[in-house]
């Protein structure tokens, strides 16, 4: 990864004060050990008229892969090959933000021991990214840069030279350019926008992303147009974190309005006074949905179905009416983390015997899954390609045969619903399809006549009058072959 920032020089102040401010000496080049590779700093250029300093990120692929195993993205986030085929050591991401915090964070914060009167300068500044994906295309890239003063250049980067009728890669070229901005800003704006066009993060994003962003937003993002998107991609949608970020900047821009400080307009409630209470989060409305449901079914031995890490195995172990419980899923990954959610090996031998995690899939029969009273697939079908389903419907419904299925998938009707969601983006970057809520009754009647099974509709979470609720769920219950005959002396009739 590559970066270069350049500036120019009048007598009174030579271009040369930019290693003051970065903190690196222009005379010489130097390294820095980051977590994932080598940083180095160099000038090509640097004299009283013009200075160029320059970020090379040699990244180390395979401390990429081993250190971003388990952690949210990993840095890979757009196949399974991932580990194998990846962009993250060539273009800029949130690495090369990283890099840039860590060697340059002095620079960053406004500090500068030596002439503590250059950061508060205005510079002409022009910063070059030769390769940086822009998911949203160069014309993102200005919505997001030019509010900022930035005099912006996206050239895309074509996907083969020789093939040009293979259109545009993701990446651009950018040229950012401005006359009146202090190297700081211009610093931050790198630190948060860098990974919003990558649209991705090589880290787990944790409730601190939300200090980091604040403060590298502080006096440009409360007032940027495009605030709910960067925010919401800097903290990679995580709802929570999103809404907690928005109501902060939306503090500090009362506070601005009003000549205030965020202190003197965040005090309508004091400490004591009891706190609002936090709305139920959708997943933990799903749990309890299906739970009421199987409850409901009178099962005793359920099949979790695309377990995930085990969050429904753990809220089904707590009710001493299942007294069974199976969790499969294809990820090993996936149920080594359901196993320490759950502390298997230190379960007590009674709990212990309850539960049962496995691999496989759902693509295919399985014996194992034979004679159960309930399986429940949670969010499951919208990660299987469409061309696949009827593997999965004849492998549940067919082979295994359980005397109730529960099948939730999200409602792409009320995807409208959330701000932080750009339109026409589904949930989740893994599935293949959201489906409306006719979309999802007649998949599910097609199901239900083919196996012999009834079905019922039940919506999870707030049923808004106009798009339905966030999550919809189907309850197929089996049907005995004395009620079928009669269903088909009926249709013949």
């Amino acid at each position: 990864m590559f970066l270069v920032i350049s500036t120019t020089g009048v007598p009174e102040r030579p271009a040369t004060d930019l290693g003051f401010l970065l903190h690196k000496h222009p005379g010489k080049a130097q390294a820095f050990s980051t977590s994932y590779g080598t940083a180095h700093v160099l000038y090509p250029e640097a004299d009283a008229e013009r200075c160029t300093a320059a970020l090379l990120l040699e990244v180390d692929a395979v401390a990429l892969v081993r250190r971003g195993r388990g952690k949210g993205r990993g840095g890979a986030p757009d196949a399974a090959l991932a580990q194998y085929v990846n962009d993250r050591p060539y273009a800029a991401s949130s690495l090369l933000a990283v890099a840039l915090s860590a060697v340059f964070s002095s620079a960053m914060r406004g500090v500068c021991k030596a002439r503590p009167e250059l950061p508060g300068q205005l510079l002409p500044l022009c910063i070059e990214i030769p390769a940086l994906p822009a998911r949203g295309g160069p014309a993102l890239v200005g919505r997001l840069f030019e509010p900022l003063g930035w005099t912006v250049t996206a050239e895309p980067v074509p996907l083969d030279t020789e093939f040009p009728q293979w259109g545009d890669s993701r990446y651009v070229r950018l040229v950012l350019e401005a006359d009146t901005l202090t190297l700081a800003e211009a610093l931050r704006h790198l630190y948060v926008l860098l990974p919003v066009l990558d649209d991705a993060k090589h880290y787990w994003v944790a409730s601190d992303e939300v200090d980091k962003l604040l403060r590298a937003g502080e006096g440009w993002l409360p007032g940027h147009p495009e605030q709910k998107l960067i925010t919401s991609r800097y903290l990679t949608r995580r709802w929570s974190l999103t809404r907690e970020a928005m109501e902060r900047l939306e503090l500090v821009r009362l506070a601005e309005a009003d000549d205030s400080e965020v202190e003197e307009i965040d005090n309508a409630v004091g400490e004591d006074s009891e706190s609002e209470e936090k709305p139920t989060p959708l997943a933990v409305q799903r749990r309890d949905a299906i739970v009421a449901a199987l409850r409901a079914s009178g099962a005793a031995r359920v099949l979790d179905l695309g377990c995930g890490q085990g969050q429904l195995v753990q809220e089904l172990l707590r009710n001493p009416a299942f007294t069974e419980i199976v969790g499969l899923d294809v990820s090993m990954r996936a149920l080594t983390s359901a196993s320490r959610r759950l502390k298997l090996d230190r379960m007590g031998e009674r709990q212990a015997a309850r539960v049962k995690l496995l691999q496989g899939s759902l693509s295919y029969t399985d014996k194992r899954l034979q004679g159960y009273d309930a399986a429940v697939l949670s969010e499951v079908i919208e990660h299987l390609d469409l061309p696949r389903l009827p593997a999965l419907e004849y492998a549940v419904f067919g082979a295994a045969r359980p005397r109730t299925v529960l099948v939730t998938t999200p409602n792409v009707e009320y995807n409208v619903r959330w701000e932080s969601l750009p339109a026409g983006h589904v949930r989740h970057g893994d599935h293949r399809f959201e489906w409306t809520r006719e979309e999802f009754r007649g998949w599910a009647a097609g199901v239900a006549e083919q196996y012999g099974y009834e079905v019922e509709f039940a919506p999870v979470g707030p049923d808004d009058p106009e798009v339905g609720p966030p999550t919809q769920m189907a309850v197929f219950v089996t049907v005995d072959k004395k009620t079928m005959d009669k269903k088909e002396e009926v249709k013949a009739a």
